[in-house]
């Protein structure tokens, strides 16, 4: 029989490969590719998940890398924007090409019948190749060869046919600009051979695991992968439920005893949407609070306490002051570690202003 792993062991072994027990001296660009990319689809909070990693971690550190091609923006897992490196932007984007594909043929399919879809992409690809553009731009360009089509489903199409990349001025730190595109190829200017789907199970192991074959297929979005799973040189583990879990065979699984400090997370932390069975992460009382966001396309930023959820903060502004409201919700017994982590990360999002800290003794709401 497998040996048993605790839903406490699982959590210390995937918050030490998250970088979320201590933070790392690696670069950037390191940890984004160790981390198989950030959530990224709003343009600035996924700084904060790298604070959380990075020692020393200055925002310039990323929007750099962002303005000078280094990392880019792009639709992968689960068809959501990720932040990746180049390298992994081209090596992903095949593999999890089908995500996408599934994902735009269920919400535009029908609009773009009679469009041959071939043609489409390759007129696309060359008006996004010509000058970046946005959604609603690249439609309406699009509906003067297709004018009996939908022009907003004609510019979605195109994000299933061509690895589009969104260029900056969006995403860079203190600056903002239009959602616009270009295709992944011409703006990186790189050749690099597509990832199989067993590198992409074991990238996701480093990661994430120990972990099953229905939490590697959440966080991917792929189906199918039982069989690349069980073809890896893998250790197996039960959980507390029985399910099998696979790991990498000399991946640190940490005690669970170890400590795990506090934790200010960002709102799409991959953390928390890479499992099948997110408990080892989420308690029951932060489950029953999540499920109150269903639907409002807004996640809570999520504040860990012991590896686990306790709460979430927000920052409000007023006359040159940041306050960072804690809402618990559960007591947090360490409440003094959390408003110290707090103000350090008042210091980075704020640095100009004055600072303050609210404790809040019940659930906020969405």
């Amino acid at each position: 029989m497998d040996p048993l792993i605790s839903r406490a062991a699982l959590n210390r072994a995937t918050l030490d490969r998250q970088h979320l027990l201590r933070r790392t001296d690696r670069s950037v660009t390191e940890v984004v590719e160790h981390l198989g990319g950030l959530q990224a689809q709003t343009p600035h909070t996924w700084y904060t998940g790298l604070w959380n990693r990075v020692e020393g971690f200055r925002a310039a550190d990323a929007s750099d890398l962002l303005a000078s091609r280094g990392l880019v923006r792009i639709a992968l897992q689960r068809s959501t924007i990720h932040l990746v490196s180049g390298h992994d932007c081209l090596a992903m984007r095949p593999l999890l090409q089908p995500v996408t594909e599934r994902m735009t043929r269920t919400t535009f399919g029908k609009r773009l019948a009679g469009v041959d879809l071939d043609e489409l992409g390759a007129v696309g690809r060359a008006l996004l190749e010509e000058r970046p553009m946005t959604f609603a731009d690249l439609g309406r360009a699009l509906a003067e060869r297709w004018p009996d089509n939908d022009p907003h489903a004609l510019g979605q199409g195109i994000r299933s046919l061509v690895p589009l990349v969104q260029v900056p001025p969006r995403g860079l730190w203190g600056r903002s600009g239009p959602v616009a595109h270009t295709s992944a190829e011409s703006w990186l200017g790189l050749e690099t051979p597509p990832m199989t789907p067993g590198e992409l199970v074991l990238r996701y192991l480093a990661a994430f695991g120990p972990a099953s074959v229905m939490d590697v297929q959440t966080w991917s979005g792929l189906t199918r992968l039982g069989e690349v799973v069980e073809a890896l040189d893998l250790v197996r583990f039960r959980d507390e439920n029985g399910r099998t879990l696979y790991d990498l065979p000399h991946a640190p699984r940490p005690a669970e005893d170890v400590p795990a400090p506090v934790r200010l997370m960002y709102d799409f932390d991959n953390l928390f949407l890479s499992h099948a069975d997110r408990s080892r992460v989420i308690t029951e009382t932060g489950l029953a609070t999540l499920q109150g966001f269903m639907g409002t396309n807004t996640q809570p930023r999520t504040i860990l306490v012991d590896g686990v959820t306790a709460g979430d903060w927000t920052i409000t502004r007023a006359k040159g002051v940041s306050t960072l409201n804690l809402h618990q919700w559960v007591p947090i017994k360490v409440l003094d570690e959390a408003e110290e982590e707090g103000r350090r990360l008042l210091e980075f999002l704020a640095p100009g202003d004055k600072h303050d800290i609210s404790v809040f003794d019940r659930p906020s709401k969405p």
